[in-house]
């Protein structure tokens, strides 16, 4: 199926699980594609993150289409175990991929797009962006930042808790990571937790799939233009995973609310109290890793691009899959893409077919 640079139905940017869920729905379809990854080798975001993350859902929740990621012992698959599932799928179905290819550009020509990597091009009729967001991490703007002389790192380049052993060490964020990573780093150092508003936590027999079928209901709603009464939670409150469930009983989950600003060695809270900090852990979230798509002119203010489900208004030869809630509910998410990837794929195919 790898068809020559003019003869290709669609390219698909990146390599993850939103790539490999839209690749399986376009071979269906019995369109030519190409996918181009940035990774050296398989597994996508998975492959970056840090050593100990677990889902919070059980491998038959936590699959992608055609083919179940087999289960584990302990029920929560590890990232190593995602890592593997995802290499097995792509070799499973022979997937047309070249990596690592960091696509830097693309441009409109008169039968479709070009994409650009370097000093290489492709060409196809329609393009799909299914770069994720794990490159373009997010870190909040504080005073004094810059004059900070202790080390700062974002979720995404965090690996495990030994190099922060015996440090006074600050984890900022609400979300599952936060918690996950507090839960690790309070093991070995002095930990305070930061956060913008009260922590959420979900009850204890909670997890992945109820998330996933709470999503699911309020698909069905916006599909059938109504209402739907939801209870708390989503997809960025806290799962109390085993990890979480052990620090809450040594009471380490409990949160301040952000300081004002950084000194070199510390910060400075709200009532003018100083703190020597050593360290700061940002799981302050993502944006969308749409740079390449700059060119086109379709990025927002907000740097996302305007979509009508997961096709660009702007540019109709363009989707966009995985991103988060603004592509399609859950669409971040293994099982999640599932839905998302099987729509693009019929309306790209619709397009091409007409």
């Amino acid at each position: 199926m790898q068809a020559g640079t003019g003869d290709l139905d669609v390219i698909i940017i990146g390599g993850g699980q939103s790539a490999l869920a839209t690749a399986y729905f376009l071979r269906r379809a019995k369109l030519s594609f190409l996918i181009l990854d940035a990774g050296e080798k398989p597994g996508g975001a998975w492959r970056h993150g840090w050593n100990s993350l677990r889902l919070f859902s059980p491998a038959q929740w936590s699959s992608i289409a055609g083919w179940m990621m087999p289960p584990v012992h302990n029920e929560y698959p590890s990232r190593d175990h995602v890592i593997d599932y995802l290499t097995q799928y792509e070799a499973r179905y022979q997937f047309p991929i070249e990596r690592p290819i960091k696509v830097t550009s693309v441009e409109r020509i008169k039968d479709g797009l070009r994409v650009h990597a370097g000093d290489r091009h492709w060409d196809a009729r329609v393009i799909v962006s299914a770069t994720g967001t794990w490159s373009n991490p997010y870190i909040p703007d504080y005073p004094g930042a810059e004059l900070f002389s202790g080390q700062q790192i974002h979720s995404a380049h965090y690996v495990e808790a030994q190099p922060f052993e015996g440090k006074r060490v600050l984890v900022v964020g609400a979300g599952n990571s936060a918690a996950q990573i507090l839960a690790e780093v309070s093991k070995v150092a002095d930990t305070v937790w930061v956060t913008p508003t009260e922590p959420m936590f979900l009850p204890d027999d909670v997890d992945g799939r109820v998330l996933f079928e709470r999503a699911t209901e309020r698909w069905k709603a916006q599909q059938e233009g109504r209402g739907v009464d939801q209870p708390a939670g989503g997809f960025g409150d806290i799962v109390m995973v085993p990890p979480v469930i052990e620090a809450r009983d040594r009471d380490i989950l409990k949160a301040v609310l952000p300081f004002r600003r950084f000194t070199s060695t510390g910060v400075i809270w709200s009532d003018g109290t100083e703190t020597q900090v050593d360290a700061v852990i940002w799981c302050t979230g993502f944006k969308p890793a749409l740079n390449h798509l700059a060119d086109l002119g379709v990025l927002n203010d907000e740097s996302r691009v305007d979509v009508q489900g997961t096709r660009s208004l702007a540019e109709p030869r363009l989707w966009l899959v995985g991103y988060g809630e603004w592509t399609g509910l859950a669409s971040a998410t293994l099982i999640g893409v599932t839905r998302t990837a099987r729509s693009t794929a019929a309306e790209i195919e619709a397009m091409i077919r007409a």
